[in-house]
């Protein structure tokens, strides 16, 4: 069936979401308080979270940037709605008018790790016919993310993959996952229909040595050193875990840029772009934004790899609140060229 927001006529080819977008509420303290202790915030800074750094890299990029999740009403949503059309996102997915989005206080004290509060919206209320109306047309690529694969919503994501079948070769768009760090909480059906799928695999290494441990991947990380060995080890974690998912694997780690592994063939390690870091939040939503919009302009994974590598290296030098900030198009090709 034909999503009518999608507009008739020629076809654009698109990158759609299936990810949650919920409101993050930064707050900067100096330590995260005990029970019944009390801290003073400086400047809480609200912004978007979730897929939505997903879909503004690919906007711009130049791509259509499309969100098939849920939105609610209230406070939230319009927030998100006007960054929405701000940023030239459109919004294809259900609506909610019994509730708001959800939202997430994000505490920092300057350690490691955040302390993260989660009030969940209508972005994780969803069914199993959350994207059953979704039609993929030729050259989309449609983008999944870990945070919509814990909750209610899942069931809709099952039932999308179910419905895309176990052979990339039969589709005429692209899958992408993109498995956050919540990958560890993914129930195992979710998780074995998601492999599966054979989908491309987008992640740091972090969740990719997670995602090798679930599926019991031979990773042996002994070879990792201060001095080095990761390139030894990145080559042996792409190689085992790829040959295990049957399906293109990336993997990032900052600033060394990427590693690549496409079914059956040789890593191939994609070099990054070091540059001044001015971030707290992560860049995974931009390279792998950047890297989706790449695939729907028809760009083969490699070269989607290094041009998200460009354009990660920008964001990371010019963030806002501590969040990187995505490039336009140009300024990431005028990268790549110098």
């Amino acid at each position: 069936m034909l999503d009518l927001r999608r507009g008739i006529g020629t076809h654009r080819p698109s990158v759609i979401s299936l990810g949650q977008i919920w409101v993050d509420i930064m707050m900067n303290v100096d330590e995260v308080p005990a029970q019944g202790g009390f801290a003073v915030a400086d400047h809480p800074k609200p912004s978007i979270g979730g897929s939505y750094r997903v879909l503004e890299a690919v906007s711009r990029m130049g791509v259509q940037a499309e969100h098939a999740g849920i939105l609610g009403n209230g406070l939230w949503a319009n927030f998100i709605r006007q960054s929405f059309q701000d940023n030239g996102i459109t919004h294809i997915g259900q609506d909610r008018l019994d509730e708001d989005s959800g939202f997430r206080v994000v505490l920092n004290s300057g350690a490691p790790q955040k302390t993260f509060i989660a009030s969940y919206g209508a972005e994780a209320h969803g069914g199993t016919d959350t994207f059953s109306m979704l039609e993929p047309q030729e050259h989309d690529v449609v983008h999944i993310s870990g945070n919509t694969l814990m909750d209610h919503t899942a069931t809709g994501v099952d039932g999308f993959l179910l419905k895309a079948g176990t052979d990339p070769s039969t589709r005429d768009y692209a899958l992408v996952i993109n498995p956050t760090n919540t990958l560890r909480l993914v129930n195992d059906h979710m998780l074995e229909d998601l492999v599966l799928a054979r989908p491309i695999w987008s992640c740091n290494r972090q969740e990719a040595m997670t995602l090798a441990e679930r599926l019991g991947a031979p990773i042996d990380d002994s070879k990792v050193t201060i001095g080095g060995g990761l390139d030894d080890f990145m080559h042996q974690l792409c190689d085992g875990l790829g040959a295990t998912l049957r399906a293109p694997l990336v993997v990032r780690v900052g600033s060394l840029g990427a590693w690549v592994r496409m079914p059956g063939g040789d890593t191939t390690h994609i070099p990054g772009f070091p540059t001044k870091a001015v971030h707290t939040r992560s860049a995974g939503g931009c390279h792998t934004g950047v890297m989706c919009a790449m695939l729907a302009r028809g760009h083969g994974l490699p070269e989607a790899v290094n041009i998200a590598n460009a354009a990660t290296s920008i964001a990371i030098s010019r963030s806002v609140n501590g969040i990187p900030q995505c490039p336009e198009y140009d300024e990431a090709m005028t990268l790549l060229k110098k």
